[in-house]
């Protein structure tokens, strides 16, 4: 005999599992509304005064908003001298991480990239200070990424793993 609650369930948890989809890639993708050339206004009226601001070497700035508490996105505007959007990015993502160039960037260019890191530690036999940023990885994978200073500032090692705040079986280690 047909049961009609037990077929009800699976459809109903396969439309939450796609509304919550639908939710996630809308916020994933809010950054590409935004055309080059544009002023600088219009970007900080959707989103807000940007949580962090930096200097870029072209004498234009970089606004950042990332989302907290976790900071698993962050949406980065490059702006101008004259107060116009060159561009808006996602830059917690892989192709972003993987620009940075080992022996040759400093702490001060992983900052201006990503913004601040989610969490810091220092490792005393390594020497290293280890700056974690949280990302979703192709909008399904929760990951850490991780850049490791020596202690002038440069960068000598990075790291990408499993966040184990978002694996059930690792959770109860932390």
């Amino acid at each position: 005999m047909f049961n009609r609650i037990s077929s009800v369930r699976p459809v109903r948890g396969a439309l939450a599992a796609l509304a919550c989809a639908v939710v996630l890639a809308g916020c994933a993708q809010a950054w590409q509304n935004y055309q080059a050339g544009a002023d600088q206004s219009t970007i900080v009226a959707r989103l807000g005064p940007p949580r962090e601001v930096y200097d870029l070497p072209n004498g234009g700035k970089r606004l950042m908003w990332p989302t907290q508490p976790m900071g698993e996105y962050t949406t980065a505007a490059d702006i101008d001298s004259a107060g116009k959007i060159l561009n808006v990015r996602q830059v917690l993502q892989p192709n972003e991480f993987y620009r940075a160039e080992i022996g040759k960037w400093t702490r001060d260019d992983v900052l201006v990239n990503f913004g601040r890191p989610v969490e810091t530690n220092y490792f005393p036999l390594m020497k290293r200070e280890v700056w974690t940023y949280r990302y979703l990885e192709d909008n399904v994978w929760y990951m850490m990424y991780s850049f490791y200073f020596d202690d002038q500032g440069i960068l000598r090692l990075t790291q990408k793993t499993p966040d184990p705040l978002h694996d059930p079986d690792r959770r109860s280690l932390f």
